[in-house]
């Protein structure tokens, strides 16, 4: 079995993924999972957390009807780690797969998957379209409002948060602060 580096999850997201939307997507997740391994004490396997976030929605875009499920055949299938498998499943917890996130990183992973999505469109609302001056306040107001960005799903979110230990306005400040320190944000 075996690990990717980042680049090479950049070259297998690449083989299954066409679409700009999803390869960005891949690239911001990535570089927010290698922050938060950073900032939670687990620098010594940000490329790790950074390869999980680039390949968590391996299958989405070509197979978004077994979402999750056709990732796990795929990595299977090229010998890879069983962590990195069952890591990047496990972000489909209660909606596509019943593999309940555990690991520290799992639950980030979780939690900032949907959050960054949410974030990025209350930054591109923004006069700045941007990040860099975005405040947990205005995400905070968006996220009530369910007919904004209605695809990012709250529920998850805030379950997300609650698996970490954390509160919802914790989660969105970290998460930004992770979205602006990403080369792949606007």
């Amino acid at each position: 079995m075996k690990t990717l580096t980042p680049s090479e999850a950049w070259e297998l997201l690449n083989e299954y993924n066409k679409g700009e939307f999803h390869l960005k997507h891949g690239r911001i997740v990535g570089d927010v999972m290698r922050w938060y391994a950073e900032k939670l004490g687990y620098g010594d396997e940000a490329d790790f957390w950074e390869t999980v976030g680039i390949l968590h929605d391996l299958d989405f875009e070509m197979y978004p009807d077994e979402h999750c499920i056709k990732s796990q055949e795929i990595m299977k299938s090229l010998d890879l780690d069983d962590r990195l498998i069952r890591a990047t499943a496990s972000h489909g917890y209660g909606i596509c797969v019943d593999i309940k996130p555990e690991h520290e990183m799992e639950k980030v992973l979780f939690a900032a998957d949907e959050l960054t999505g949410l974030i990025g469109a209350v930054a591109v609302m923004r006069p700045s379209k941007s990040v860099d001056d975005l405040e947990v306040s205005s995400v905070k107001k968006k996220f009530k409002d369910k007919k904004f960005a209605a695809g990012c799903d709250r529920e998850v979110i805030k379950s997300g948060a609650e698996m970490l230990g954390w509160e919802l306005e914790k989660l969105m400040e970290q998460t930004i602060l992770a979205m602006r320190a990403s080369s792949a944000v606007d």
